[in-house]
């Protein structure tokens, strides 16, 4: 089950967990405003909720892929040009002088931290887009239930890994300086492999 070509597929998981967005925006802003404890509570709310979406994906997907095969390739192209719009949004940002990384700090105890993280997941179009049409590139059409919960615990420890390591790297003034001077390499790099991801994934049929 997991192949060559998934742990690619999982490689590219990462970089777009890890790409600006809501969820790493509120992260990187509440560990430098706030420390590294409260970063850790907003990432475990994140973690869960992006648990919720993971699941529901896995199940609800492998139940139509059953009854509608058809469904999987209307997905599976939603999934590539979901793609090609990160790589576009990566590019835009790649043009733009470095400086500063920007966050979004939140603020409260633990229980508050938490709950706004897992809100913040909950409602997050690129977590449900991103958990929605992984399945639809990683898997093939005949994967069964079981196949699709075993992607979604190695894609969800891809995730563990990404949110975890914000929190604790933009904690840090000198990863923070770093980051922001190294930002736009950061963004071309994610630009170039969405696109590629994109276009391998609108082709294959043609091979």
């Amino acid at each position: 089950m997991f192949t060559f070509e998934f742990m690619l597929i999982w490689f590219g998981w990462l970089l777009a967990g890890g790409s600006p967005g809501p969820a790493t925006l509120a992260i990187a802003g509440t560990a430098m405003q706030r420390g590294r404890g409260s970063a850790l509570m907003v990432s475990l709310g994140i973690l869960a909720g992006g648990a919720s979406w993971g699941i529901a994906a896995a199940l609800g997907l492998g139940a139509i892929m059953v009854a509608n095969a058809w469904v999987f390739e209307v997905v599976r192209y939603f999934g590539a040009t979901y793609l090609l719009w990160l790589a576009f949004k990566a590019l835009r940002s790649a043009v733009k002088p470095s400086g500063t990384v920007n966050g979004t700090p939140f603020s409260g105890g633990a229980k508050t931290l938490f709950a706004k993280g897992m809100a913040l997941h909950l409602t997050n179009p690129k977590a449900i887009l991103s958990w929605g049409s992984i399945y639809t590139i990683a898997a093939p059409s005949t994967a069964t239930v079981t196949d699709l919960l075993g992607y979604f615990a190695a894609l969800y420890a891809g995730g563990i890994l990404v949110f975890i390591s914000y929190a604790i790297m933009f904690s840090s003034p000198v990863v923070v300086s770093a980051y922001g001077r190294a930002r736009r390499w950061f963004d071309f790099a994610f630009a170039g492999f969405f696109g590629f991801a994109s276009v391998k994934i609108l082709t294959a049929r043609l091979s």
